[in-house]
This record gives C-alpha cells, sequence and structure tokens, in this order.
C-alpha cells in the first residue's frame, strides 16, 4: 500500500501540475467553483470579515480574514494558546530526538537541522495540528515572545494529509517548512515549525519587528497544511481538552505552563 500511494503522488506530485493548479487558484476562473467548495467542506461563514461573493478566486478564499473578535484569545500569562483552527492530529513526549505520527517515526534533527534546537527540544514534548482545505489559514503566534530565529528548510511538497503522514515519505520532516523558535520573556522557549502542503507549497510571513503578541497574525498557508510545537522538558502540561482528533480554534489554550 505504502508503495503503490508514493507512486501514485510521485507522478502526480510535479512542479508542472503545481504550477498550474497556482494558475487556476489566482485566476477568476476559479471563483466559479467557491460555493461548491464551502459547501464540500461545510465551512461556517458567520466569522468571515467578508462575504463569498467578495472573493475574486480561490486563492484569496484560502487566505480570508476574519471578522474582529470571532476567535478570542486566552490572554493568561500560564498559557500556550493555538496558532491556527485546526485538529490535534498527534501530541505526547518526544523520545531523544524522536516523536511518532500515524506509527511513523520522526526526527527532531532532520525537522529542525539546527545543533542548539535540537539538544533544546530532545526529551521534550510535541503537538501536531493538521489544517484542512477548509480550514482558516492564518497563522497566529502562541505566545508573546521574541522570534529568536526563523529559517526555511526543506523543498518537497508531500501530502500532509491523515493518509500522507502515514504513507507519505515523511512529509513533517521533509516538506518545504519554516522554523521559528520563539523565547518569552520569563524564559520561556518553543519551536513552531509551519510545514507546507502539496502542489501549493506556500507559507507567507506577515509579522513585523522582533516580538509578537499572543494571537497577533503571524503568517498565513495558502492550502491545507500542518504546524508542529516543540516544548522543552518539563515546561509545559497540555490542556485536558487535547485528544486525538479534537477540533482547537486558533486562540484557544492548548498548554499551560509548568
Amino acid at each position: 500500500m505504502k508503495r503503490v500511494y508514493r507512486m501514485i503522488i510521485e507522478r502526480l506530485n510535479s512542479p508542472y501540475l503545481s504550477k498550474l493548479l497556482l494558475q487556476f487558484m489566482k485566476s477568476k476562473k476559479s471563483k466559479r467553483i467557491l460555493p461548491l467548495y464551502q459547501k464540500w467542506f461545510n465551512i461556517d461563514e458567520r466569522d468571515w470579515k467578508q462575504p463569498l461573493t467578495s472573493y475574486q478566486n480561490m486563492q484569496e478564499f484560502f487566505t480570508r480574514e476574519l471578522k474582529p473578535g470571532a476567535r478570542p484569545v486566552n490572554n493568561s500569562p500560564s498559557t500556550i494558546t493555538s496558532p491556527v483552527d485546526s485538529v490535534v492530529e498527534q501530541f505526547g513526549d518526544t523520545s531523544g530526538h524522536h516523536f511518532q505520527v500515524k506509527g511513523v517515526r520522526y526526527s527532531i534533527t532532520t525537522l529542525l537541522q539546527n545543533n542548539e534546537l535540537i539538544e533544546r527540544y530532545r526529551d521534550g514534548r510535541f503537538l501536531v495540528l493538521y489544517l484542512s482545505p477548509g480550514d482558516y489559514h492564518r497563522i497566529h503566534a502562541p505566545v508573546s515572545a521574541s522570534v529568536k530565529r526563523c529559517y526555511p528548510l526543506g523543498d518537497t511538497s508531500y501530502p500532509v494529509n491523515k493518509t500522507g503522514l502515514k504513507y507519505g515519505k515523511d512529509p513533517i520532516t521533509s516538506n518545504y517548512r519554516v522554523v521559528t523558535e520563539l523565547s518569552g520573556q520569563d524564559g520561556f522557549q518553543l519551536a513552531f515549525v509551519k510545514v507546507g502542503a502539496m502542489w501549493v507549497n506556500t507559507i507567507e510571513l506577515t509579522y513585523e519587528g522582533e516580538f509578537v503578541e499572543k494571537g497577533s497574525e503571524y503568517g498565513y498557508f495558502s492550502f491545507g497544511s500542518t504546524v508542529v510545537l516543540l516544548f522543552e522538558a518539563g515546561t509545559i502540561e497540555f490542556e485536558k481538552g487535547i485528544k486525538k482528533g479534537n477540533r482547537v480554534n486558533m486562540g484557544e489554550p492548548i498548554a499551560v505552563k509548568r
């Protein structure tokens, strides 16, 4: 099954198809399918800043903004909030330099490719959040902190959905991704990894300056994607509502600092 899946993805996953899809998403022709797309993914429009008819193409719709206050942010200094609207794909403790998702063992070393970060987050905790194509795709800061470092990695583009995570070529640690380390004034630090998806492999950063406030916009994905959060050993406890398969919206607490 894994061999068949990878063979199909290799055939479909070409720069030519990616370019065609991106061109279509940015074209006015794509506007025609927005009502069907909304219905297919059952996307609630009550929180949108603008009505469906105002979007000129799918790209605009994917990166849509929400009304002010649509995602209340838990502002307690002790909480870490979800940076995205998503489903909890996996969470738990890292074992040395590894964590596991869908039975696949992922390497922190490969994910981060920075010796200082690799040692900092070994034997810590991790959380993987999956954004479906119908989700709100803007990314927000999970804590108030300084942006200690931010760098891109990877050049492949494999699916990051459930099937892709199970049968793909380690998409979390091989796909194009942007690694950010956030450092709070209280000394709390976390690694905040944005992972691109198949075809529309775009992660745009919109924050300005070297400090971000919890809940402020950090950037956006152009398609369904994944976020990985890494925490140092002994620094957090996950919220009781964090369970595999549960939905969590941007601004809701996902962990508490110890």
